[in-house]
């Protein structure tokens, strides 16, 4: 018997791997894919890690394993078009040497695995299917299938941080509250005749959100929402097309784009699990809530959920009703906050009505002058919101 056993070895599994090592606890992990092949999600997608999330991340080890390192973000500056004013903020003003920085997800993910296959109290499975789940809360047990053969696990706790389509929350009968956003958002490199200068740019409009994100040798890393309806023309352009089409998009701020890389596209959902606990299981990252990209706060907010539960672990017995209790207040407020912000910018920021596009820009202006209306926003972008997980704060 594991005393937690963790299924799904994605960017949260593998976190919280890690942030168990010094736990004493008898630790399993349970991934789909075979090593050679990468987990889902370590792919070419632009992560913005905060800054509450590099500095876990560095006392766990893992940024120190980044092949290329990060990008730093030093500034950032949202607009929309149509609407007056902006949003243009540097972390040197708030004294911090950044609000973040930027990581491909495949060396987020190379990092994790190379820390995890140093952890001593882990056993891994891979590759691994799980063919059933059933919670209890005494013993939960996972039914799996590796190298050809069916094994019963069992566990104290089991961890769902299989993704949106999670096993783990089918099996405790937790709805979700859904909602499709028709778009896809659109993932590539560009370089432009301005190097990158630390800056991350996100502009709104109602066709979708388009960001730009620093990336290391003065290329950017390019995010374009397109409507559904849209897909398949965009995705039949060249690079030429593409380039032109961005642009036209986002505007001239970063210069001209002169070339840009290979494209990938995902639909753009909400999935918000509507409890993030069962008998003796809980439900972390994806698997708990899968948020629209604005404001990149997807993986930030699974790793503070993983980084959380620890915590709760060091105050309550593994198997007590209240740790379970106790990790669903920890994470009430951050993830409301949280799923609140990036859906009501998404839906807000693509109205076109006169009321809308009014407030908007005395939103704008209002935020571009007063440094008081920032701190939250900037707060909540640097992983600063709600109850803040130690590791997070650098202890």
């Amino acid at each position: 018997m594991h005393d937690i056993l963790i299924l799904g070895g994605g960017l949260v599994g593998n976190s919280l791997a890690c942030a168990l090592e010094n736990s004493g606890l008898s630790v399993g992990l349970v991934e789909a894919s075979a090593p050679s092949a990468g987990a889902p999600g370590f792919n070419e997608r632009k992560l913005a890690l905060s800054a509450a999330s590099l500095t876990a991340l560095q006392h766990l080890a893992v940024v120190q394993k980044f092949a290329s390192g990060f990008s730093p973000i030093r500034r950032i500056h949202i607009s929309r078009v149509g609407d007056f004013g902006c949003v243009d903020v540097r972390a040197k003003d708030y004294q911090r040497e950044y609000f973040g920085g930027v990581v491909l997800a495949r060396d987020l993910g190379a990092a994790l695995e190379a820390r995890v296959a140093e952890l001593k109290n882990l056993r891994l499975y891979r590759p691994a299917k799980v063919l059933q789940v059933n919670p209890d809360r005494l013993s939960p047990t996972v039914l799996i299938e590796c190298d050809g053969k069916q094994e019963h696990l069992s566990a104290k706790i089991i961890i769902g941080a299989d993704g949106t389509q999670s096993m783990v929350r089918s099996a405790l009968g937790i709805a979700s509250e859904d909602f499709d956003y028709r778009q896809h958002l659109f993932v590539c490199s560009l370089q432009t005749d301005q190097v990158s200068d630390a800056t991350a740019f996100e502009r709104f409009s109602s066709q979708g959100p388009v960001a730009l994100l620093p990336m290391p040798g003065g290329q950017y890393g390019a995010l374009c929402g397109v409507a559904s309806d849209e897909v398949h023309r965009v995705e039949a352009m060249d690079d030429v097309e593409y380039a032109d089409y961005f642009q036209q998009r986002f505007g001239w701020r970063a210069g001209r784009v002169r070339r840009v890389g290979a494209r990938t596209h995902y639909p753009l959902r909400k999935m918000v699990a509507k409890n993030i606990v069962g008998p003796g299981c809980v439900l972390m990252g994806n698997a708990a809530q899968t948020i629209h990209p604005i404001g990149a706060q997807g993986f930030n907010l699974g790793l503070r959920d993983a980084l959380s539960f620890v915590e709760c672990l060091q105050r309550h017995d593994l198997q007590s009703g209240d740790l379970l209790s106790a990790y669903k207040e920890s994470r009430h407020e951050d993830r409301e906050q949280t799923i609140a912000f990036s859906d009501g910018l998404a839906r807000f920021t693509s109205l076109e009505n006169s009321f809308a596009k009014t407030a908007r820009s005395l939103g704008f202006v209002g935020l571009g002058l007063n440094a008081d209306l920032q701190a939250p926003i900037i707060n909540g972008a640097m992983g600063f919101r709600g109850k803040i997980p130690k590791l997070a704060r650098g202890f």
